[in-house]
């Protein structure tokens, strides 16, 4: 503690709460992805630079609420284009939302049924676990692994 109190010095007594504040934004950082609080460290530390400096207490909490805040408004939006994963669509993906025709009767009790969209057979499910006869005229609601769940085009206007 006197090798602390030698480099705070008398005439900075809130040092040891920004180093704390530094101390405690990087670990919640640390356990976290999702830049929770980076920003507040970095505003941490310019009121940790004033307090050694001897700037008054008020100028100290201004100087983290400012850098804070910049440090959010200008870095966050640039970094979340890094850290957001992208969806990335698939050629599969052009089925959802198409038309398609039931070749072999969905049943979900047998867990039989096929539709054609788009030139290729589908292994299908009907969505709400009803059954669909062949022939049926059918709209893709989504993917689900190699299956489409699909319903009839009356029930999907």
């Amino acid at each position: 503690m006197d090798f602390l109190s030698s480099v705070i010095g008398q005439g900075a007594p809130y040092a040891i709460i920004w180093i704390a504040a530094l101390i405690l934004f990087l670990l919640v950082e640390a356990a976290t992805v999702g830049l929770v609080s980076l920003w507040f460290a970095g505003g941490s530390l310019a009121a940790l630079i004033t307090a050694l400096c001897g700037g008054p207490f008020w100028l100290q909490v201004v100087l983290f609420l400012l850098v804070s805040a910049g440090l959010l408004a200008a870095l966050r939006p640039f970094v979340r284009r890094f850290v957001t994963p992208r969806k990335v669509r698939t050629n599969a993906d052009r089925v959802v939302d198409q038309e398609a025709l039931v070749t072999e009767r969905i049943d979900p009790l047998s867990g039989t049924g096929a539709v054609k969209v788009g030139g290729v057979e589908w292994t299908a499910r009907a969505s709400g676990g009803t059954v669909i006869e062949a022939g049926t005229l059918v709209k893709v609601l989504r993917i689900e692994g190699a299956k489409v769940t699909v319903t009839p085009v009356e029930q999907a206007k």
